[in-house]
Formats: C-alpha cells, sequence, structure tokens
C-alpha cells in the first residue's frame, strides 16, 4: 500500500480523467478557523473535513481529547465526503499532513486501503504552480462501506505494564522532558517512552523525509527490534508517525487516547526529563 502520493501523479490522475475524492484537512492546535483557510484556498474540488467533528468522538473525561469516532459515525462521514467502494481518496492539510494523517489512519483502520496523503500537502501544490479555488466545494452523497480494526492499537492498560519493544512519544521534545505542557494537566511522559517528535518526520518543505532517511531515524531509536506503539498528546499526530514508520518498512500501533488520557487516569505514574 502506497502511503505518499506526490503532487506530479496527483496531476496526472487528474489529467486522465481517473476519479479522486480529495479531502482537506486543515487543523492545527491552537487555530480553529481551518475551515476559514479552506474557504480562501483549497485544491480544485476539495472537500473539507472536519477534524474536530469528524474524525473525533467527543472528548470525555478518561477517554482523553480526541477520542477514535465510532466506526458507524465514520462511514456516514466518509459517504458525505463522496467516497465511494473502490475510491482513490488523497488527503492534505497545510501543515505537513500532520492533521490529514489522522483522516489516513482513520480510513486504512476502517479497511480502505487506496488512501494516501499528498506529500508537502497544500504547499507542494502550490509550489507546483498548481491551480487553487475558494469557497465550498462538494461531492454526492457516497456508498462506501467500512469496518474497523485493520491498523494495530494499544491501550493503557497495555502500556502501563512491562512493553516489550519500544514506546514513541511524538510530542515536541519539552512536552516529553516535562519541561512545558500548553494542554494536560501533568507533564512529562509515559515511563520507558522515547521521545521521537513528529516534526522531525519533515524536511525544510514539509515533505516527509525518504524510507531510507526515515529507516535510519527509527533504528536509532530502536523501532526496527520488536512491537512499536506510538503516542502523542491526543491521538492526532501519533498517525503521522505511523505514516512515517509505515514508509520506513516498520507497522507501528496507535495508543488512541494517547498523553491525554494517560495524563488525567488516577495512579498511571509519569516520567520527567530526558
Amino acid at each position: 500500500m502506497k502511503t505518499l502520493l506526490e503532487v506530479r501523479e496527483l496531476q496526472e490522475r487528474r489529467d486522465a480523467g481517473l476519479r479522486t475524492v480529495l479531502l482537506d484537512v486543515r487543523w492545527a492546535l491552537g487555530d480553529p478557523h481551518g475551515h476559514d483557510h479552506y474557504l480562501a484556498a483549497h485544491l480544485p474540488g476539495a472537500v473539507f473535513v472536519d477534524l474536530e467533528r469528524e474524525l473525533c468522538a467527543p472528548g470525555a473525561p478518561g477517554s482523553g481529547r480526541h477520542p477514535l469516532p465510532a466506526p458507524g459515525a465514520l462511514q456516514e462521514a466518509a459517504r458525505r465526503w463522496g467516497i465511494d467502494d473502490g475510491d482513490t481518496v488523497v488527503a492534505y492539510d497545510d501543515s505537513g499532513n500532520l492533521a490529514a494523517a489522522r483522516l489516513w489512519w482513520l480510513l486504512r483502520d476502517a479497511g480502505f486501503e487506496s488512501v494516501h496523503l499528498l506529500d508537502g500537502g497544500l504547499a507542494a501544490w502550490r509550489a507546483a504552480g498548481s491551480d487553487v479555488e475558494g469557497g465550498q466545494a462538494r461531492n454526492a452523497t457516497g456508498t462506501v462501506v467500512l469496518s474497523s480494526g485493520h491498523m494495530p492499537v494499544v491501550s493503557f492498560e497495555d502500556l502501563r505494564a512491562p512493553v516489550e519493544g519500544t514506546v514513541l512519544d511524538a510530542r515536541a521534545g519539552e512536552r516529553f522532558r516535562g519541561e512545558n505542557e500548553p494542554v494536560d494537566p501533568r507533564a512529562g511522559h509515559i515511563p520507558g517512552a522515547l521521545s521521537a517528535p513528529t516534526t522531525e518526520n519533515l524536511g525544510a518543505d514539509s515533505r516527509f523525509r525518504s524510507a531510507e532517511e526515515l529507516r535510519r531515524r527509527f533504528a536509532d531509536l530502536g523501532a526496527d527490534q520488536g512491537p512499536v506503539a506510538v503516542y502523542c498528546g491526543s491521538g492526532i499526530t501519533a498517525a503521522h508517525e505511523i505514516a512515517a514508520l509505515e514508509i520506513a518498512g516498520v507497522r507501528a500501533a496507535l495508543y488512541p487516547g494517547s498523553w491525554s488520557q494517560w495524563s488525567t487516569t488516577e495512579g498511571l505514574p509519569v516520567a520527567t526529563g530526558s
């Protein structure tokens, strides 16, 4: 399964008239204006996906800030986006796919394999001189049938026991070390986890590093030896790390509740420092 699609490949699909569902997942922590950014400029025909409302269930005490949506809710959303069985889906954002990877992971978990991330996102599309448009685009309602459970996950019960393998923390290093925690009530990390900031999966152009570079990165962390689990603040950007690991040839499990669940669950230990 191909994780990334290059701008050139997407342009070739459009020129050939191949059916492609484009999904714009404009979202960033602290920026509630993703839909406004989408309305100003997006890839022609791209449908806006609301990460908070469509790619998450409502947050609740004990479940974290961005729980996974129920399978039925995801299928309903996917049909609103215009997806049919057999379609090719390309997701993107304007932040190196840090948000769009959540949609990629959810569709893969739902058994939909022909879903890709546009490498470099909107910035790469514009850099290639490709057209953008404004306003609201809509697809006809789709008929896709989704399932669930096709991607590995772990729970906090799995991680509180002695863990066999590697646990990667995809947040910024200062949050991992406990020097700064802007969102969650306790600072630090899951004991035994290793710091692996998601942003280091990307080059200066917001495109994924090469497969060889990513293989070296994760091998240096020991992530090529045995099971790998990934978490972040609330389970969003951890999906980006899982995509990077897949590019590197490593299959990794997501801890959906991530730090927002761990740090609010009574009795779970917290480590600080590097």
